[in-house]
């Protein structure tokens, strides 16, 4: 007698609307935007911030002492993803993203309220310090919940298009940032600029910290989580601790560190680092630095977003891999460029280097939350973010400014982005499995419609692709106890 094919009851499916999934995208975008206009307006305004709270050091070192304070927040990051990506698995998405905005609005706010050197000697510095490591703790929970949020309510197929949307909603923060920074600059002066008018960015940080707020309580939790919890109420589940995500999915925490270090060294050096290069190294103004890294962000937002869109329809894998070979191709020519110190030269070397990041950041939001199930996916991916950012992307301002000043080469940064790239192409080759348009760990498809629902309930091995992966996790765990 014929084995009945198994199937998946469809009512298991989730069914997702597209249209209240973009409005939680653009709602978690422009959250993400006000959270990193915040946090990018500290890398605009490194150089004179170096003069306000640095006055003793010189040139190049004194970049190098504003970096190292920039650097250093991010050694709350690891601890702020610890807690929010506990809180964020317990309480759910939505409450840890609500908590994170104000915070950074906060911290930010006090920035622009601490006197200068002059005024108060080493305690400004200090201040400045403490400001920034409240930024790291808060941002440490912020980036990750927020794809963990989208790669939840974006249907299986459009996951990539939707997280983009994440990026995009970076690039427009920093973008907002960059431009009221040039604006005033250009208006004020930069010896007015020097004297008051550093600050006024970071008041901004007040109004937009409510408008994220408001935002977010508006937004639903993800049906993902709350499926979770029924599940575990239903089982008596308890949440899964750090030891056994360290014991049982270190495979993909050793991926998602190597594939963030790649993507955070070329983000900050595009993004964080180059406008003080551009002023301290090449000698250029703050407006005209800063102009041009805004007209190259200006460039990126619709790369990015058919980055995001290939992802879903030929790989996030081969997305990764495209971008990879951009930076290991580009990255010396792009810097040879820059560094011939004329305008057009400088500009295409932006641009190249710009093109290349906008694969990783129309790919990498939605990949990055398919590497871990459901019942860890917060804490495993903000644990992993952060840690991998502070180690390399935050401390990537520093190294390039470190490398330039003692090698007296300006192809340095090039020769480190490659290097990093390299590793990273190794990786995703041969450890990463393609997961575009394919359900998330732990969570049954999320699709359309009840028909897309009913055609991927036939073939519960293609719906359910993980199931392999959590019985050998399961299997471990009853042999260890």
């Amino acid at each position: 007698m014929k084995k009945k094919k198994q199937q998946i009851n469809p009512q298991e499916m989730i069914i997702v609307d597209t249209k209240t999934a973009q409005k939680a995208v653009v709602a978690t975008g422009l959250g993400n935007a006000m959270e990193w206009f915040d946090f990018g307006i500290y890398s605009y305004l490194a150089v004179i911030i170096g003069k306000v709270f640095f006055p003793e050091m010189d040139g190049i070192l004194q970049l190098v002492y504003t970096f190292a304070t920039f650097a250093i927040a991010f050694i709350m990051r690891p601890i702020g993803g610890f807690v929010f990506g506990w809180l964020g698995d317990k309480w759910g998405r939505k409450k840890v993203l609500t908590i994170t905005i104000l915070m950074m609005a906060f911290s930010t706010l006090c920035i622009g309220l601490i006197p200068g050197y002059k005024s108060i000697g080493i305690a400004a510095a200090v201040l400045l310090l403490v400001a920034r490591l409240v930024q790291g703790f808060s941002t440490g929970g912020e980036y990750s919940g927020a794809m963990t949020y989208i790669a939840e309510s974006a249907p299986d197929k459009k996951r990539g298009i939707l997280g983009s949307g994440l990026e995009v909603g970076t690039l427009c923060g920093y973008i907002g940032g960059s431009g009221l920074v040039t604006l005033l600059t250009f208006i004020l002066g930069d010896q007015t600029m020097l004297e008051w008018g550093w600050r006024i960015p970071f008041f901004v940080a007040a109004p937009l910290g409510l408008v994220g707020l408001y935002l977010r309580s508006n937004l639903e939790e993800t049906q993902a989580f709350q499926e979770l919890q029924e599940q575990q109420e239903d089982d008596e589940n308890t949440q899964p601790s750090f030891k056994e995500i360290l014991l049982y999915h270190k495979k993909f925490l050793f991926v998602g560190i190597v594939i963030v270090a790649f993507y955070n060294i070329v983000n900050y050096m595009v993004l964080s680092y180059m406008p003080s290069h551009l002023s301290s190294v090449l000698g250029y103004g703050n407006s005209k630095s800063l102009l041009l890294i805004l007209i190259v962000m200006f460039i990126m937002i619709p790369f990015v977003f058919l980055m995001g869109h290939l992802s879903d329809k030929i790989g996030n894998k081969r997305i990764v891999q495209a971008g990879l070979i951009g930076i290991i191709v580009c990255a010396w020519p792009a810097f040879s460029l820059i560094s011939q110190n004329h305008i057009w030269t400088v500009f295409l070397g932006l641009v190249l280097l710009a093109l290349s990041l906008s694969f990783f950041e129309g790919a990498l939001p939605s990949l990055l939350p398919t590497l871990f199930f459901t019942d860890v996916r917060y804490r495993a991916l903000s644990v992993t973010f952060n840690i991998s950012v502070s180690i390399f992307g935050g401390t990537t301002p520093m190294v390039a400014s470190f490398l330039i000043n003692k090698t007296n080469n300006d192809l340095m940064p090039a020769f480190y982005m490659i290097a990093v790239c390299l590793i990273g192409f190794v990786v995703v080759t041969f450890m990463f499995r393609d997961t575009s348009g394919k359900s998330l760990r732990g969570s049954f498809p999320a699709v359309e419609s009840k028909e897309e629902a009913a055609a991927l309930g036939k073939n519960p091995k293609k719906a359910l692709w993980w199931k392999k992966e959590e019985k050998e996790i399961k299997k471990k765990i009853d042999e260890s106890s």
